[in-house]
């Protein structure tokens, strides 16, 4: 697409930015939501799979749609993709039961696997590595934004109006960035030269999805040792290896294992997948603190959230045009995963709404500095015929990680809050059911069940509805609870930073390629650079 001329190219940007802000605000208004759905529509064993199922199906439609993209051109698969989005939001807000939910959210991943695959992509048609720093930052900021937005518009919504519409709010600006992309996007001519690599992608999709399976449900439904955990991971191994095999025969393989050979290319997926592991893995229960451990409405809860998407909005800006003015990205990448080792280490102190703010202001200056330096770094090492698979294979790995982060900060979480309320339940939580009757102890008893502390109004209404005799009663059951959640989700917390920090530790290793200023890499360059001799 470098024939465009740069007024084009900046039409054919807003319009990949639109669609990705359908995208990210759609996610974002869900996170902080998402207890109050859980309440309603009950199933807390499956508060994580919500998100999993996200990621699991996105994580497998990026990478395929990534080869794909290389072929037929990005066009059509982004608008697929804004229209299976579309699909899962409007049926998730359908959903009756916590089944239906996991279930269309697994669609919308497909979806929003789509659209950033092609829409990261994109950036490296248009533009050389010089001048991606500037829309990259440009499109971090796009998520900040959405960051802002999202969970104060969530929060509201499932406070004042009912939960469904937490999916069908931005339905129309999907609309919008449909006929954005079909009328400004450029059509590719398809490669004839290059096949569909069915049997590769095959054994990619029966090694992701076992693996992903067996993460999410070890240490939670079944035992890490149990027979059907070391049966999924053994199906994993075995279909990686035929998945490795194929890939050295094809011609065109799905996920070319050349990629590999570049030190830049390698280093940035682990690195990206460590520190989705630890950002995710423990990002995702801060509104279930927040809530849960506060006390603070669901609406309030994502005014705590803002700090973070501000600073990662503002510091995000800033750092794409570093890159662009001086063609560098180490020490940002260094300072980044720094201040978010940092942040998710102030966490597990946090004991007030001040507190868990100033975190994640910290931690989002940490993201805004360090996300985008991974994804240039990667498409500046990489050969142009293969940018779609390159940059799909930077979001693979960093869903993988976020969904093994997810669920075994899930099982961490699921392991220490059953310890501290068995302790609570053997101890009886102070409850004496002789003396206080049947109708009182059967009350009582639901501030046994976490899940009640996400219900602000149904709490409300137990401690309103006990005689004064009681009141210290509840204040006692409850507080015990919050302190079990609390320091569950501090372990957590603790965790995470604790990954977060192997990802500022490998950040040293990488080596800094100054950014090209040109879209394609000359052939030479490409050699040099697969053989990591231009490393």
């Amino acid at each position: 697409m470098e024939h465009l001329s740069y007024q084009r190219k900046i039409t054919i940007m807003v319009a990949i930015i639109v669609s990705m802000f359908f995208s990210s605000i759609n996610q974002t208004i869900v996170g902080v939501a998402l207890p109050r759905i859980i309440a309603k529509l009950g199933g807390m064993d499956y508060y994580t799979w919500v998100m999993t199922i996200y990621l699991l199906t996105s994580t497998i439609s990026t990478i395929l749609v990534g080869k794909l993209s290389d072929i037929y051109g990005r066009k059509p698969f982004i608008l697929a993709g804004i229209v299976i989005f579309m699909t899962g939001a409007f049926f998730s807000g359908t959903s009756r039961d916590i089944i239906h939910l996991v279930i269309y959210r697994g669609i919308q991943g497909i979806g929003a696997g789509i659209i950033m695959a092609t829409a990261f992509t994109a950036i490296g048609d248009l533009f050389s590595p010089r001048e991606r720093g500037r829309w990259a930052g440009l499109m971090s900021a796009a998520f900040g934004i959405s960051s802002i937005l999202g969970p104060g518009v969530g929060g509201y919504i499932v406070d004042h109006m009912d939960w469904h519409w937490v999916f069908w709010m931005f339905l129309p600006l999907g609309f919008v960035a449909f006929f954005m992309i079909l009328f400004l996007f450029p059509k590719v001519k398809r490669r004839k030269s290059e096949t569909i690599d069915y049997v590769g992608s095959l054994f990619l999709v029966l090694t992701i999805v076992p693996m992903l399976l067996a993460f999410s449900w070890a240490g939670t439904k079944y035992p890490w040792g149990s027979p059907f955990i070391l049966g999924l991971f053994g199906f994993t191994l075995v279909s990686l290896a035929l998945f490795v095999f194929t890939e050295t025969r094809v011609k065109t393989p799905v996920l070319p294992l050349s990629l590999f050979k570049n030190s830049v290319i390698s280093l940035s997926n682990i690195i990206g997948f460590i520190m989705n592991a630890g950002m995710f893995g423990a990002l995702i229960y801060m509104p279930l603190y927040v809530q849960g451990v506060l006390g603070v409405s669901a609406t309030y809860a994502g005014y705590v959230a803002m700090p973070m998407s501000l600073s990662m909005f503002t510091v995000s800006a800033f750092t794409g045009r570093r890159m662009t003015r001086t063609g560098k990205y180490k020490n940002m990448a260094l300072s980044g995963t720094f201040l978010m080792v940092l942040g998710m280490a102030l966490m597990v102190k946090m004991n007030n709404v001040f507190t868990a703010a100033l975190c994640m202001f910290i931690f989002g200056f940490g993201l805004g500095l360090g996300m985008p330096v991974f994804t240039i770094a990667v498409q500046n090492a990489a050969d142009s015929k293969d940018l779609g698979v390159a940059t799909a294979s930077m979001q693979l790995f960093r869903s993988i990680g976020g969904t093994i982060g997810i669920a075994v900060m899930g099982t961490i979480l699921s392991t220490s809050m059953a310890g501290k309320m068995k302790a609570l339940v053997s101890s009886g939580g102070g409850l004496n059911p002789a003396a206080l009757g049947p109708a009182a102890t059967e009350k009582l008893a639901q501030l046994q069940d976490p899940q009640i502390l996400l219900d602000h109004p149904r709490l409300t209404a137990i401690e309103n509805s006990l005689p004064a005799s009681l009141q210290p009663v509840f204040t006692q059951l409850t507080e015990a609870l919050r302190e079990a959640l609390a320091a569950s989700l501090s372990n957590v917390f603790l965790t995470g930073a604790a990954v977060l920090t192997i990802a500022f530790i490998l950040t040293f290793l990488l080596k800094e390629v100054p950014l090209r200023t040109t879209v394609h890499k000359a052939s030479k360059t490409v050699t040099q650079n697969s053989e990591g001799a231009s490393l």
